[in-house]
């Protein structure tokens, strides 16, 4: 061999070595799924619910299927806010996007693990992405209704955010997801909502007895208050968790 060829063969040989951790970065890696902790309300009730109905999706409907019914179903709902600008059948029209979100969204966990087709880093990922685009839809057409003040509004979906950035760190660092704050989770804001909905299809003007401000800024008020302590204690108590378990 002469020189030439041993450096290209030595060219050859340190390129395909550079390449392996490339190859070996995306190799599947065995992925252990976070201990989910769901203690709301209504999480026995919707668990028995969620099995009942995963046992009769047809077939031909699978879990990505009702992620993007979910997800549709979310922009709809910030559309219907926004729609109830004009006029109050927005808030009905936006209660019924609400349960078709929760269908989609709730159930396709679920029929993965009943039918065994679940795919842990998939489903964590384009779950949460969804959520987060779904609450920027739904605080948007809220800001948009002129039933709630657009700053708390936005107040709202910083709040959230924070709440689930949290969670997803958690979720990383100490492989425990959890689902509900303080026995309230996702199904619970859902029914609230729609419960103001249809309160103020029917009385637009509703105030809460003692206070002059609207009923969905006085909701959404306390809400940013409740969502940002609990971002703040879950952040405390993870920190010190972690600095326990690895302090030398």
């Amino acid at each position: 061999m002469n020189p030439s060829q041993s450096t290209r063969a030595s060219g050859m040989q340190d390129g395909s070595n550079s390449a392996d951790p490339v190859k070996s970065f995306c190799r599947p890696r065995k992925f252990k799924n976070a201990t989910r902790l769901q203690n709301s309300f209504t999480a026995a009730t919707e668990r028995k619910a969620l099995l009942w109905l995963a046992a009769r999706v047809p077939p031909s409907i699978n879990s990505d299927h009702l992620t993007l019914l979910g997800f549709t179903a979310m922009f709809l709902a910030g559309c219907s806010y926004a729609l109830a600008r004009w006029t109050p059948w927005g808030l009905l029209l936006a209660t019924l996007c609400l349960a078709l979100n929760w269908f989609g969204d709730s159930l396709d966990g679920t029929l993965a693990r009943v039918r065994n087709r679940q795919r842990p880093r998939y489903g964590f990922y384009v779950d949460h992405v969804i959520d987060s685009f779904g609450a920027l839809f739904l605080m948007g057409g809220l800001a948009a209704s002129g039933y709630v003040d657009w700053r708390i509004a936005m107040g709202m979906l910083v709040a959230f955010l924070l709440l689930s950035i949290e969670s997803y760190l958690a979720s990383y660092t100490l492989g425990i997801f959890r689902l509900s704050f303080v026995k309230f989770g996702p199904t619970e804001i859902r029914i609230l909502l729609g419960i103001a909905n249809t309160v103020l299809f029917f009385l637009p003007a509703t105030r809460i007895s003692g206070w002059s401000h609207r009923l969905l800024d006085i909701g959404g008020a306390m809400a940013i208050v409740a969502m940002t302590a609990m971002a703040i204690f879950a952040a405390v108590s993870h920190t010190l968790a972690l600095y326990r378990q690895e302090t030398f």
